[in-house]
């Protein structure tokens, strides 16, 4: 086959452990990445997972993406499209797969030769540490693809700011793409004269100081500068306190934190999907750490589908001293996270999904008049921050009743005890 790709891109048909393709729009970074993999697999016979961090059905894959590759170079008589797969007439397998909450599955699929994460920026730390190991058959390689977003997302860090040895790293943006598309140089050199900043990020890529919209922007910042994100040990003896919001469909996120005089040392962060809850528990077992109160969200407190009680009551009866959070506006709750904020100190290891999330918290658009609205968007970020929320809830409450205590003094009506 003779088939042109752009020289920065020569190097996917070099050997290398990591191949790392990021850049800005039309770059052709999907597009080369996929007519690579198949003309490899179409050399020898090989197997290829295509993967991203959240893929719900096999749409938001690169399913189609490779289907089209597929007929533009002629390769239809080779490859078998299959509505979950695609196969080669040498034993070359194409699979495609989610990794948040499926990485355990991709453990067992046996001999990769090559992972390829597409969509790569908001691949959480937690990912990377789970799927890396599982590619280890010799010689086996993992390809990333991305648009940078910030410079504090895992994958960035990982593989632009401090990439593993001989790691091949190639910044591709649409100048580097000689098929670059007369409609999208319109639509560049528009952005370009409207919003220079927006114009770096999408077509040089850039990193963005904060995301668009982002709720706690001047929180995050503030806690960077003051060097309150870095290693926040367990102190021994001092009871580890757990705040959550709960889902079963929806993932599960449990911040860890210990009250140290007048700070709040965040020392871990969990969350997951699709486990009942014995597995949270478990995995509160295996930190070690000495537990105060687990706080929950009100929605605790429902009776579940098939159970005969609350996950409140079966807490309390393993003997968990459980706190419910007062249910308040998401509004109120977020001024309440935003006052606690400066009192946190985040262990950037162990809570690093958890910041993610409160760095990718963000306001929605409303459809109508394109602005920000007040409502919160909900999407993955959203469960992180919902709990960070909760524990910022939890902790204005004694301040609350205190000063309910202390009105009811002066207007003569607290009896005491």
């Amino acid at each position: 086959m003779n088939i042109e790709f752009p020289d920065k891109m020569q190097f996917l048909f070099d050997a290398a452990r990591y191949k790392i393709l990021y850049g800005g729009r039309g770059g052709a970074k999907s597009w080369g990445i996929a007519r690579a993999l198949l003309v490899l697999g179409a050399m020898d016979p090989l197997r290829v997972l295509c993967a991203r961090e959240i893929q719900k059905s096999i749409q938001e894959s690169v399913h189609q993406l490779l289907k089209d590759q597929i007929d533009a170079l002629g390769l239809n008589e080779f490859y078998e499209v299959l509505q979950t797969e695609i196969r080669g007439r040498n034993g070359t397998l194409f699979i495609f797969a989610g990794l948040k909450h499926n990485v355990d599955n991709i453990k067992s699929k046996e001999g990769i030769d090559i992972a390829w994460v597409e969509e790569a920026a908001n691949v959480s730390k937690t990912s990377w540490d789970k799927l890396i190991p599982t590619i280890r058959k010799p010689g086996s390689e993992i390809w990333v693809s991305f648009n940078p977003e910030l410079d504090s997302d895992e994958t960035y860090k990982r593989f632009v700011l401090s990439p593993p040895t001989g790691a091949k790293v190639e910044k591709l943006n649409w100048s580097d793409n000689p098929w670059f598309p007369e409609v999208l140089q319109q639509e560049m050199e528009d952005l370009k004269q409207r919003d220079h900043d927006a114009y770096l990020t999408v077509w040089e890529g850039h990193c963005k100081q904060v995301l668009d919209g982002a709720i706690y922007a001047n929180e995050i910042r503030a806690a960077t500068e003051q060097g309150r994100i870095g290693r926040v040990p367990y102190v021994p003896g001092v009871p580890v306190h757990t705040f959550w919001d709960l889902g079963r469909a929806d993932k599960t996120s449990i911040w860890f934190i210990q009250v140290v005089g007048f700070e709040f040392r965040v020392v871990d962060y969990y969350e997951n999907r699709g486990y009942a809850l014995d597995h949270y528990l478990g995995i509160l077992q295996g930190r070690g750490y000495v537990y105060g109160e687990d706080h929950l969200p009100h929605d605790a407190q429902n009776e579940q589908l098939g159970a005969k009680r609350t996950i409140e009551q079966q807490m309390r009866d393993i003997g968990r001293k459980v706190s419910i959070v007062p249910k308040i506006g998401v509004a109120d709750g977020i001024n309440a996270a935003r006052t606690v904020f400066g009192r946190c100190w985040f262990d950037e290891e162990k809570t690093a999904d958890g910041l993610t999330c409160l760095r990718r918290y963000r306001y929605d658009v409303d459809p109508d008049t394109q602005q920000y609205s007040k409502n919160p968007l909900h999407d993955e970020a959203s469960h992180g921050a919902d709990a960070f929320r909760y524990f910022a809830v939890a902790m204005e409450e004694p301040k609350t009743a205190k000063k309910k205590k202390a009105a009811l003094v002066r207007a003569g009506g607290w009896m005491g005890a």
